[in-house]
């Protein structure tokens, strides 16, 4: 259900930026857009606007309220406990000790005429 709802989501989202796209500027910002006239129809400048007009209208409802119905989906789906409720209690609590540091000697290249390196002799 929530796949659903999230993909109608997403084709009201395309929908709604193309019709916004397609609708002409009647700001008079720069003085662009805006002027051609002509007769009342359905096909005049002034027709297309509005059936555009609603047709945004429409897709921005649409999108709202499937905003909101997957909301209330997320928000239903959601357990009780917060995130960092399941970190606090997924860990347990250790002390902290000091790293244990290698002991120096066994780093050291061997020493000429050190005796202790010599393997015994076998008789």
């Amino acid at each position: 259900m929530e796949n659903v709802l999230l993909v109608i989501h997403l084709i009201l989202a395309l929908a709604l930026i193309g019709v916004v796209l397609l609708q002409r500027s009647e700001g008079g910002g720069l003085g662009i857009g805006g002027g051609g006239g002509g007769g009342g129809g359905v096909m005049s400048s002034r027709g297309a606007a509005t059936a555009l007009g609603k047709v945004t209208w429409i897709f921005a409802i649409a999108f709202l309220v499937t905003s909101i119905s997957l909301t209330i989906l997320a928000a239903r789906n959601s357990s009780d406990t917060s995130v960092v409720d399941a970190l606090g209690s997924g860990v347990p609590a250790t002390e902290e000790t000091a790293p244990v540091t290698p002991d120096v000697t066994d780093l050291l290249p061997p020493v000429l005429g050190d005796d202790s390196l010599t393997p015994p002799r076998a008789d």
